[in-house]
């Protein structure tokens, strides 16, 4: 018996030697002012990116990426799944169009198989979620099929799985979630020792909370402390917090040694008017802080799992302009697109915080509270935009009632005036269901009523 934590010792340290420690990012694509593949590999290669996550496995890439000592995840897209799922030589005729060609020259470590396909809003029920185990297990055996050991195949999930988050000892992942697919989804990547990939994102946490949840704590300032009364850990950071209450849900379904890493990271650079916090200084303050915790010469890993490399990756190398959703969507990057820095940042975790040039003022760490109006912004062609009207005009009878001939807001007659009435009477009206000040990218946020006191442009409190 003395022998046993001998073995489960040795196997530990083989398990961290299969774990990259370097910083990884998501190398996302959608803008169209983006550089080239093979000028950003060149860019990653010198700001020394130890890893990089790809949407996909393009090919173009990964036969760029040969050769290199940067480790890769690539993803099975969610729209393959049902097919891979359902069919084993689908799984097999993936591994052999997608790993094979590139596998081992270049250094493809992780399969992800879908993103977020589980998620708080899924349907437990539908075809995509009852095929992602099973795509999970026909790519897992295709890879061993053909040799390849040394490819971990896993699947990513976001924060909101985890229904109750704090304390983290508290919590639970959603109840369908827990009576479905996580059982399953944990039985394989237990038993293939795997790595469970989350989402992890302090800013989101913290921003919808900004009053209870402290911005230093959110930024690894380490002012402050939490100690968890169930388990009595100490954090000194949100991220952590986060992390643990995914390994305290995955515990009470039974499984007590599933390794964490993080798919998604990061904090932005801009945002809209009522995104509070989304600003330069503390994007680089997260991240810079992030960095010199992960690639700690001795592993940290969380209050629940210390001294283990937990393997990571920033969100995200570019801004991205075609990404939709809020303002903040287009702003999670370390660089801009012609490959120069946002802000200065050291991959390698070995440059001091105190080595850094001062970073610009936080403006917005503040919630802002008053009206806003969404119009149209000003870098839109004119050409855009009657579409866009018409959609938003054809939701109901009201929202763009007052642009009809003789009404208030008729004149000017202008394409630009009436969309800006539309979409500020629109996010108005349904703002509080979710609707943003976006009208995929035509739209902007302002303080200053576009209407300048001509007629009565619909605005929202906050």
């Amino acid at each position: 018996m003395a022998l046993l934590p001998l073995l489960f010792s040795s196997l530990l340290v083989v398990s961290l030697a299969e774990m990259s420690g370097k910083i990884g990012v998501n190398y996302g694509r959608e803008g169209d002012n983006l550089p080239s593949p093979y000028e950003s590999i060149q860019i990653m290669k010198s700001i020394k990116v130890g890893q990089i996550k790809l949407n996909d496995s393009n090919p173009e890439i990964l036969t760029l990426l040969s050769g290199t000592k940067i480790h890769v995840a690539v993803t099975v897209p969610n729209d393959d799944i049902i097919q891979i799922g359902s069919n084993d030589s689908m799984a097999e005729q993936w591994v052999r169009n997608n790993i094979l060609p590139h596998y081992p020259d270049t250094m493809i470590r992780f399969v992800l198989v879908g993103d977020r396909v589980v998620n708080s809003n899924m349907d437990v029920n539908g075809t995509m979620e009852q095929s992602l185990v099973p795509a999970m297990r026909g790519i897992k055996s295709a890879l061993t099929a053909h040799g390849v050991k040394n490819v971990k195949v896993s699947t990513t999930l976001g924060m909101d799985v985890v229904q109750t988050r704090f304390p983290p000892s508290n919590s639970t992942f959603q109840s369908d979630i827990s009576d479905s697919v996580m059982p399953k989804l944990l039985k394989f990547v237990n038993g293939t020792k795997s790595v469970v990939f989350v989402d992890v994102y302090p800013y989101f946490a913290w921003s919808a909370n900004p009053t209870n949840i402290s911005l230093d704590f959110a930024l690894f300032g380490g002012n402050i402390t939490h100690t968890d009364p169930g388990s009595g850990l100490v954090y000194t950071n949100l991220l952590d917090q986060m992390l643990d209450s995914v390994t305290f849900a995955i515990e009470k379904l039974g499984f007590r040694n599933i390794r964490l890493a993080i798919s998604r990271t990061g904090w932005p650079t801009a945002g809209d008017i009522d995104q509070v916090g989304a600003n330069i200084y503390n994007a680089a303050t997260y991240n810079r802080n992030l960095i010199r915790k992960m690639t700690s010469k001795q592993p940290l890993g969380s209050p629940k799992s210390p001294g283990l490399i937990i393997p990571t990756f920033i969100s995200s190398l570019y801004d991205e302009n075609r990404k939709i959703g809020p303002e903040t969507e287009r702003h999670w990057g370390m660089l801009h697109t012609n490959g120069t820095p946002v802000y200065e940042i050291d991959l390698t975790g070995n440059r001091k915080i105190s080595e850094y040039k001062p970073l610009p003022p936080a403006v917005n760490n503040v919630p802002y509270k008053g009206k806003l109006w969404c119009e149209v912004a000003p870098w839109v062609n004119e050409m855009s935009l009657p579409a866009a009207l018409s959609n938003v005009c054809s939701i109901d009878n009201e929202t763009c009632a007052a642009l009809a001939p003789g009404k208030d807001c008729y004149e000017p007659v202008s394409v630009v005036w009436h969309a800006s009435y539309a979409f500020s009477s629109y996010w108005a009206k349904f703002r509080s269901q979710g609707a943003i000040c976006s009208f995929n990218g035509l739209a902007r946020e302002t303080t200053v009523d576009p209407s300048r006191g001509r007629c009565n442009f619909p605005s929202v409190t906050v």
